[in-house]
């Protein structure tokens, strides 16, 4: 009922269940273990500086590349410039499925330079900013947005019509303002009423975690799919999870011990790859954590893993480790 394809522009999706772009965490291996393991309908990058797009920062650049299979894929950009935006939404819909916008980080840093979720307060700069991304993007455009800057200012149902009426194709609502970051709970009336007040798909984002999360988003908010963000923290599984449930009102089994530590050794091998020993093996770190919650001797591998500085000593742990589960 619930678990279906999505279309987004001219785009359909596999299934409406996504995963949200978190900054440090949604790089091309992350995505390909969600995409692997989760059967998630859309992957979407950490969210890239439309600035540093147009000046062509290396290190910004490396940042949007996508695997050879890796299908389909959105991309998001942040800023407050129109025209930065125009050209970087130019440039990232020659390889992106889908151009993302973001409208609703909290980060300090992001909002202090007037973009994300500070953009909340200004609804003229938005539709200025749409306009561009939209005129300059070959592909479908969607907007992620937040409830609203705090509770003086709720505008995701003004926000939405915006965005519709600017002609992108979806908007992913987050049910908090941006003073709550990721305290309280969901707000789940205020992305009912925007699904209410827009024709465009609206997807619901926000403590979706486990299946009955997930239910609970499509049964109380009527949204044509839902995006997982901090729920798939080491546990891509959970797309597969709850399209299983939706599919046949059961729970799959749990990911056996074995299982999960294979797919951190996967994971860890594709940081490699893509970033080198150094790098992945301090990466990896904030996984692991992730990955090996509730693992009995949980505590006493992550101090090991968080000392590790080369690919040798991290298999030697994870393989011992595996061989007295």
């Amino acid at each position: 009922m619930y678990l279906k394809k999505l279309k987004i522009g001219n785009l359909e999706l596999a299934n409406n269940i996504l995963l949200a772009p978190m900054a440090g965490i949604t790089d091309l291996p992350f995505r390909i273990i969600c995409k692997k393991y989760g059967e998630v309908g859309l992957v979407c990058n950490e969210m890239v500086s439309s600035r540093a797009i147009c000046y062509k920062d290396d290190k910004t650049l490396k940042m949007l590349k996508k695997g050879e299979n890796e299908y389909p894929i959105s991309m998001q950009i942040f800023g407050s410039d129109p025209e930065f935006m125009g050209e970087s939404a130019k440039f990232i819909s020659e390889f992106s499925d889908i151009v993302d916008v973001n409208m609703g980080c909290p980060a300090p840093k992001v909002v202090k330079g007037g973009d994300g979720s500070k953009l909340l307060l200004n609804l003229d700069l938005i539709k200025d900013i749409l306009k561009e991304v939209i005129k300059n993007s070959n592909k479908p455009v969607t907007v992620k947005i937040r409830k609203g800057w705090d509770d003086e200012n709720i505008v995701a149902v003004d926000v939405a019509k915006i965005i519709e009426e600017a002609g992108a194709s979806a908007v992913i609502v987050h049910g908090r303002t941006r003073q709550e970051f990721y305290s309280g709970k969901v707000d789940l009336d205020i992305i009912k009423k925007v699904k209410e007040s827009v024709k465009i798909p609206v997807i619901g984002n926000g403590d979706i975690k486990s299946e009955e999360d997930a239910l609970k988003m499509f049964e109380e908010t009527g949204v044509d799919g839902i995006m997982i963000g901090r729920g798939c923290l080491g546990n891509p599984w959970i797309f597969k999870k709850i399209k299983y449930f939706l599919e046949t009102g059961e729970k799959m089994a749990n990911i056996s011990i074995a299982e999960k530590l294979n797919v951190i050794k996967e994971h860890f091998d594709l940081l490699l790859k893509e970033k080198g020993e150094y790098t992945a093996t301090r990466e990896i770190r904030k996984h692991i954590s992730w990955y090996i919650k509730g693992l009995p001797g949980a505590s006493s591998i992550r101090d090991k893993i968080n000392k590790v500085e080369n690919e040798k000593d991290f298999c030697s742990i994870i393989n011992e480790y595996l061989k007295n589960i």
